[in-house]
């Protein structure tokens, strides 16, 4: 799950130009709407760009940009379906920000990089990064006023029941009862709930990449809950993608554990200072 911002937060100027409808000749596609137009050059470069500047540089037009790249070589079938993903998790969470961009964003970064930086050409697992947070966060908007069961039985429905069976994976359940610690609950779901399925450990694993390793670009005061929340995860992933049967090749797998090491001292920067022992002092 990613971090969300109050949906009363009013987009910038830029947005709005993104959001502007496709103009003369140009096709009204999930990759080149909301557009601002991109000349060629911009466009050919978007494939080298890490992903956050693509976000600033170009938003969400941009990452839509990148996404349609990496899946220019997938079949029609595939490329289709991850572009009804796509919509559909543009419409859902169409009022929902993250500190000064569109959430989509983030969904849209979780996928690219597990085609791009783990090298995952799977349709089912695309469309299942680009929808992994729709349950947990808009289960009504999928089953028109049901819970978490219904919507993943909607995603069933419209995906097939693998990318449906990996959204639940990577879902919180919805609380009942008392919270007790939020932050050690998620943990233990997180751990519990991949240690039996090794394709939602690739997708939490670029959710938590741009959720934890992307915390620097956060700012304000939930930074520091933040990172109390996210650093706790970091040697329960490390051991979740070290599995023989997590299915990422040796490099990428070195690759992420790098990551992995960077939140660590980045979680470990941001996070205050415990208090000393009275008795110590």
């Amino acid at each position: 799950m990613g971090h969300r911002d109050s949906p009363a937060v009013v987009s910038d100027g830029r947005d709005a130009r993104r959001r502007r409808a496709a103009g003369p000749g140009e096709a009204a596609t999930p990759w080149s709407a909301p557009n601002g137009r991109m000349a060629p050059g911009e466009r050919r470069l978007l494939a080298a760009m890490p992903l956050h500047a693509i976000t600033t540089l170009h938003g969400e037009a941009g990452l839509r940009e990148r996404l349609a790249l990496e899946i220019a070589g997938f079949p029609d079938a595939g490329r289709e379906r991850i572009g009804r993903a796509l919509e559909l998790a543009a419409r859902l969470h169409a009022a929902d920000r993250r500190q000064r961009e569109p959430y989509v964003n983030h969904l849209l970064r979780v996928a690219i990089r597990i085609i791009s930086h783990y090298r995952i050409h799977d349709p089912d697992v695309i469309c299942a990064a680009l929808l992994h947070d729709t349950v947990e966060d808009h289960p009504a908007g999928l089953a028109h006023g049901g819970g978490q069961p219904e919507a993943i039985a909607a995603l069933a429905a419209q995906f097939g029941t693998r990318t449906a069976g990996l959204v639940a994976a990577v879902t919180n359940p919805m609380k009942n009862g008392p919270s007790g610690d939020s932050h050690a609950q998620y943990r233990e779901h997180v751990a519990a709930s991949l240690a039996t399925s090794p394709w939602a450990r690739v997708i939490k694993m670029s959710d938590f990449t741009d959720n934890g390793v992307g915390l620097i670009h956060t700012t304000g005061p939930r930074i520091g809950k933040l990172a109390n929340k996210y650093a706790p995860l970091v040697p329960v992933l490390r051991e979740l993608i070290a599995r023989p049967d997590t299915p990422l090749a040796d490099d990428v797998k070195a690759h992420v554990f790098g990551q992995l090491d960077r939140a660590g001292q980045r979680f470990a920067a941001i996070r205050p200072m415990p208090e000393p022992d009275a008795a110590t002092i």
